[in-house]
């Protein structure tokens, strides 16, 4: 039987059960009124009721299949010296244009192995349309493929499509460019999201949730597409605070099958099942919001700028995400903890008038095994893993996807997690925290806990992008 018929069939299943209790719960209080019966007989029928409501109105756990991630052919590495010797081939940078972006991937931490889209390797990089469209079949296609093939789903079963690409819209849409490729079904949900920056996967992944929750039986899985088309926003002016993403931003795709778990096949487990899902914005905040932006500069080119304050304003982002997430998953002996560690330091400040004490941070080790950080550059996430109280161990998986993979936004996270994985690090019942910051500012987090049932999708397909290097890793730093 067909997916999306078998769906249909058990959502208007569920609703003629549900309808039948109602009816009998209605009738046997008729009569119970209607026979004068003890009072205490009134109960039954309403209790009847109120435990149909409560176990219908009940969120449905959501759990992970499994994700893919692309890892592009070996034609499309561009060396740092082979980018640096680009940029002065362009024609379009300034000699000291040319030596700020060699100075940031010099110290960013990035090896020679990161990938290019072919639009990337021309000389000036190639800006049409065309070119978009082209990069982002070669990303979809393969990636899509893996993932269908390593979890058993035909697309046709696939009952909602969520694609978040920052910074390329065309028409037709990203989804409708996937949905048309794989004949996806006619009632198939689509959402593109874009401007969202590196935490869009983490608000797809939530977005898919949501939807899993609201359509219970007439939907079974989704799936989430992350990826950033290059081709034509390369930016090939002179203004420094417009050059980061010319060097950290790599190419690179992930895909994720999300389910409700009802519905799917008994021989398609799911890997982690998805404990907490929070969103922070301080997108009212005028500098918050200008903190990164899409403009033109002087001479009317556009690119992304990173604005200025930018660290502090992500600081206190942070600050109130962390607030927001540590109620959710936090143990109560942190909680109270970080409560008694407060109130000390503002007793001490009180009585000593100490002025710039740092604040105390929660333990998010003991609600977490596992981390997935901003993939910035080097400086950034070592600055990051000592503000959340990390170790090395912690913050290595998102140093070494920054080194292999460079940055590639929301598909960041997902190599990560991938990295852990091939590493055999995540065991059944670890959790892991994927922390995703985008422009607005906004920081958006998802709890995964690893679940049984997936073994026979380890081993050697489990090392996934990082296949014919992950013995290489992780790298010290010299």
């Amino acid at each position: 039987m067909d997916i999306a018929h078998r769906d249909h069939l058990l959502a208007a299943f569920h609703g003629v059960v549900a309808v039948a209790v109602l009816l009998l719960c209605l009738l046997a209080e008729v009569l119970v009124f209607a026979l004068r019966l003890r009072t205490a007989l009134y109960l039954v029928p309403v209790s009847a009721m109120l435990l149909l409501c409560f176990f219908g109105r009940r969120p449905a756990d959501i759990g992970l299949v499994d994700f893919s991630c692309l890892k592009p052919p070996r034609r499309l590495r561009l060396p740092l010296a082979k980018v640096i010797e680009n940029f002065k081939l362009c024609g379009c940078f300034n000699r000291d244009t040319v030596e700020f972006m060699t100075k940031a991937i010099q110290a960013g931490g990035m090896g020679n192995e990161t990938y290019l889209p072919p639009a990337m390797h021309c000389i000036p990089p190639a800006a049409a349309h065309a070119d978009a469209i082209q990069e982002a079949h070669a990303l979809f296609f393969p990636t899509l493929d893996d993932l269908f093939a390593k979890t058993g789903v035909a697309p046709s079963a696939v009952g909602a499509l969520i694609v978040n690409c920052s910074g390329f819209c065309p028409a037709p849409s990203l989804t409708a460019v996937i949905a048309n490729h794989y004949g996806m079904r006619s009632d198939l949900k689509t959402f593109n999201l874009s401007g969202m920056g590196c935490s869009a996967g983490v608000v797809a992944v939530d977005v898919a949730s949501s939807l899993l929750r609201l359509h219970l039986h007439s939907m079974s899985c989704a799936v989430v597409v992350s990826a950033e088309i290059f081709a034509g926003r390369f930016y090939v002016g002179n203004e420094h605070a417009k050059l980061l993403l010319n060097c950290y931003f790599r190419t690179g795709c992930s895909a994720a099958l999300v389910t409700n778990k009802q519905g799917m096949a008994a021989g398609v487990p799911i890997k982690y099942r998805l404990v907490s899902s929070t969103r922070t914005n301080q997108i009212a905040n005028d500098r918050s919001y200008r903190s990164g932006y899409w403009d033109d500069d002087e001479e009317g080119i556009a690119g992304f700028t990173v604005g200025q304050g930018v660290g502090r304003m992500f600081s206190e982002m942070l600050r109130a995400h962390l607030a927001a997430l540590g109620l959710s998953i936090l143990p109560w002996r942190e909680k109270l903890r970080y409560m008694a560690a407060l109130l000390l330091l503002s007793l001490r400040i009180r009585r000593h008038k100490l002025v710039g004490s740092a604040a105390p941070t929660p333990d998010f080790r003991v609600a977490a095994d596992h981390f997935c950080l901003p993939s910035n550059n080097r400086p950034i996430i070592s600055r990051l893993g000592q503000g959340l109280g990390l170790g090395e161990r912690e913050v290595e998986a998102a140093l070494m996807t920054f080194h292999r993979f460079g940055n590639q936004s929301a598909a960041s996270l997902w190599y990560q997690l991938a990295y852990l994985e091939a590493k055999g690090r995540v065991r059944e019942g670890d959790t892991v925290w994927q922390l995703g910051v985008g422009s607005g500012l906004k920081a958006n987090s998802l709890v995964w806990q690893r679940v049984a049932g997936a073994g026979g999708r380890d081993g050697r397909g489990a090392l996934g992008p990082w296949v014919d290097c992950i013995h290489r890793y992780p790298i010290k730093e010299s």
